[in-house]
């Protein structure tokens, strides 16, 4: 990757960690579960609506931590609203790989070029629980098991 790519994605990150998207508690939710790393201390909590058919009708987070952490649960939230439940796990899946260096076929089109920021951090170890905490959370929720597991 080249310098001037990674600047930009540094400043897509930084924008959704100062500005996130989706960010509040959503009182009208149908799912919710929490998420919280011991390592670096972020927490998160991730609200879903999910309607009758299985499609998420809206979503938000509320929480702190480190920009990866912020930058990962916003951008999630934008990619989810609307999608179905097994799409939403289907981009789960996706997301994890890029975020550990593995194959990311499942990811196309435009889910691949916006979440394609996050892959940096694949080089970073103790940082994929920072980029994936919301994302196991959301997948608890969606479970209803109320606490994510992210081993």
């Amino acid at each position: 990757m080249d310098d001037s790519l990674r600047e930009l994605y540094q400043e897509v990150i930084l924008d959704h960690s100062r500005h996130p998207r989706h960010f509040g508690a959503l009182p009208s939710h149908t799912h919710m579960a929490e998420g919280h790393n011991p390592l670096c201390g972020d927490r998160v909590r991730i609200f879903l609506q999910v309607d009758p058919d299985e499609r998420i009708e809206d979503v938000s987070f509320e929480g702190r931590g480190c920009a990866i952490s912020v930058a990962s649960a916003s951008l999630m939230t934008e990619l989810l609203k609307g999608r179905s439940v097994a799409e939403a796990e289907e981009l789960m899946g996706g997301f994890l790989h890029l975020v550990k260096g593995e194959d990311t076929a499942v990811l196309t089109g435009e889910d691949r070029d916006r979440l394609e920021v996050m892959a940096g951090v694949s080089a970073f170890p103790m940082r994929v629980k920072c980029a994936t905490l919301a994302w196991h959370a959301m997948k608890a929720a969606l479970e209803h098991e109320g606490r994510a597991k992210t081993e």
